[in-house]
């Protein structure tokens, strides 16, 4: 779901923590080694998106924060910011060449690209939590 976020508004808060899950605790942050992505910079995007970032002139940015049940894509554009929340069970990542990554969701996607070590170590973090808390397939049991 694609959401404005710029204004506090306990609604949305609780839309997003039903969705992804509450962020992790200060504890369980400093155990994981971090849960924010570096600035990823966007080079595609989902129709819907990319009106929102046409609307000005700076280049188009984002970042990703893990929850316990998915990840939150937020972007700025003018003054507002905006989140795309993807639960684990409909992310799907994909990786084009060595410095691109695609998140999908439903009819939503961002085209990232980011080619420094973080960002690549980044992602296999979040890879392998998502597999980790994966639900155990049907065919496994």
């Amino acid at each position: 779901m694609l959401l404005n976020v710029s204004y506090s508004n306990k609604e949305l808060t609780r839309k997003i923590d039903r969705a992804v899950g509450k962020p992790f605790t200060l504890r369980q942050r400093w155990a994981m080694g971090g849960i924010g992505s570096p600035r990823l910079f966007i080079t595609e995007t989902s129709t819907e998106i990319r009106n929102l970032l046409i609307l000005d002139n700076h280049r188009d940015q984002c970042n990703i924060e893990m929850r316990p049940k998915g990840i939150v894509v937020r972007f700025r554009s003018l003054l507002e910011t905006f989140a795309l929340v993807i639960p684990y069970y409909k992310l799907a990542v994909y990786k084009g060449n060595s410095a691109t990554y695609t998140l999908h969701r439903d009819h939503h996607f961002i085209r990232i690209t980011g080619d420094t070590k973080a960002v690549q170590q980044f992602f296999k973090k979040l890879l392998g939590y998502k597999a980790d808390n994966a639900p155990t397939p049907i065919e496994d049991l």
